[in-house]
């Protein structure tokens, strides 16, 4: 694409809607909006006012003590980073560990093994099929083929003294991955079953019915690539999540944005047709579709948006003087993946969404406020619960655990990985020395975004996190926050300005 191809014909169609659909809230719908979220998550203690210059900030509505909780926050869209669906197998909505011990470590090795790589369209069938077929098992039901009892064929293959990976043989592996063998303890690690997406894609997999059903009402049944799928054309979305996986898959959350606001805006032209039948009399409330789409749009007009091409940082590698065409290939690289979206699942009634410059603002929405998506792996509590067992119980387990623990090397231990919007967590001021942080308790199973308390806060105290290492020199801090728009003011900063 050459530079100045980048133009979208919706934007300048849609340039009222466009501009309605991104101005910014009323403080007080604003401030209506977290308050009904607040309430309706049953989040204690906390409360989102307006803060000035910065926007909005969480405050305490109560007192906290160091190492409380002071959020607990869903996400409204998130994804698990393509590369990392090689080692975590988790719900596709809730990001949960699922299946079974057996199953993560074997599948693990068995796509190592295989050189799979879900970047690549041939691979990501290999992958598919693979998951497909550990479905099929539930080792639970069946007889239990331990390990403890069976592991003749393990003997050659472990090595106590070294972190690199040894291979183990395939039949061993699949045996492990399929549900026949079952490793020492692994049921004191239960994870739920794997439920499959209704649609049938075989890349989308849940922890329970409500999950899957949550995921398919929310976004999935437009971005799903099974039969089932309500997509206008599945080689387009393929061709769409290749794109994103080859590219930025930033591209996969803002389709689950369009996505979600184009089926609540369904809903709601639904229930105000049902509603205008009971009256029986014409409707006169002035109710249009630009209504309904600024209804549908809500949760994400109240994010703090900024064009993706404008507010990414420019790498080290690019010289000022290059910046301007730096910024042009990041427009027309969002111009390819939009344009390949449109193919796979446009809505005419809700053609404002697929203008570029809404495209941009959601992608720079969440360049701006996401957190990373940490859940932490039951394979490593699994091989940590081995290694503290007394010493004659680890030196029989370790004789079935050891060679499959050497086989995945240093990175036994990778945790799901992944990124996420968090209305809350989202209108979390930074600070330098800030008396909050985002940390994952050992209760935490889930990809939901906890908030703990460093240091006690006081109710009416704005609640902060750092969004860089506090410990960095002030040059440094000053340098990484300018990615996100501001200098930091706080107390260490202005303490440490020359």
């Amino acid at each position: 694409m050459e530079e100045g191809d980048t133009v979208c014909s919706i934007d300048a169609r849609f340039a009222n809607e466009v501009s309605a659909l991104l101005n910014p809230p009323h403080p007080l719908h604003l401030q209506e909006y977290f308050d009904n979220v607040i309430s309706r998550r049953q989040c204690r203690g906390i409360k989102v006012k307006q803060n000035g210059e910065l926007g909005k900030g969480l405050y305490a509505d109560l007192d906290f003590k160091e190492g409380e909780l002071v959020l607990k926050d869903q996400m409204l869209v998130g994804i698990q980073h393509c590369s990392n669906k090689i080692d975590c197998l988790v719900c596709s909505f809730c990001f949960r560990f699922i299946g079974s011990i057996e199953l993560q470590i074997g599948r693990r090795l068995y796509l190592q093994d295989l050189g799979v790589s879900v970047n690549h369209e041939s691979d990501l069938e290999t992958f598919k099929h693979i998951l497909e077929d550990c479905c099929q098992t539930d080792s639970s039901d069946g007889e239990d083929n331990s390990l403890m009892n069976n592991h003749d064929n393990l003997g050659n293959c472990a090595s106590s003294s070294s972190k690199e990976r040894f291979p183990l043989p395939r039949e061993v592996v699949e045996s492990l991955m399929n549900g026949e063998l079952v490793l020492p303890y692994s049921k004191e690690f239960s994870l739920p079953p794997l439920v499959r997406c209704a649609g049938g894609c075989g890349e989308a997999y849940y922890c329970s019915k409500s999950c899957a059903e949550a995921d398919w009402e929310l976004s999935h049944c437009l971005l799903c690539t099974g039969e089932s799928s309500k997509s206008l054309c599945r080689e387009a979305l393929l061709e769409f999540i290749q794109h994103a996986n080859d590219t930025n898959d930033i591209f996969l959350l803002a389709a689950k944005v369009i996505s979600s606001t184009i089926l609540r805006y369904r809903k709601l032209k639904v229930t105000h047709l049902e509603e205008t039948e009971k009256r029986a009399t014409p409707d006169v409330s002035g109710h249009s579709d630009i209504s309904s789409l600024l209804e549908a749009w809500k949760p994400i007009s109240m994010g703090h948006k900024k064009r993706w091409w404008d507010c990414v940082a420019l790498p080290d590698d690019v010289d000022s003087s290059d910046e301007a065409a730096f910024r042009m290939q990041l427009k027309d690289l969002a111009f390819k993946s939009l344009q390949l979206l449109k193919a796979a699942i446009f809505s005419k009634e809700c053609e404002p969404l697929f203008s570029l410059e809404i495209y941009g603002q959601i992608i720079g929405m969440f360049e701006l406020n996401n957190l990373d998506l940490v859940v932490a792996s039951p394979v490593e509590d699994y091989f940590l619960y081995i290694d503290d067992l007394p010493y004659p119980e680890k030196q029989e387990a370790e004789k079935v655990t050891r060679p499959f623990l050497d086989a995945l090397g240093d990175d036994y231990s990778v945790c799901c990985q992944g990124t996420a919007f968090f209305p809350l967590q989202s209108c979390i001021n930074h600070s330098c020395c800030p008396n909050a942080k985002a940390f994952k308790r050992e209760e935490d199973k889930d990809g939901q975004a906890i908030i703990i308390a460093l240091k006690p806060i006081c109710k009416g105290e704005e609640v902060t996190i750092s969004y860089v290492d506090e410990d960095l020199p002030f040059e440094e801090r000053q340098a990484l926050l300018a990615d996100y728009g501001f200098k930091c003011k706080c107390p260490k900063c202005l303490g440490e300005e020359q």
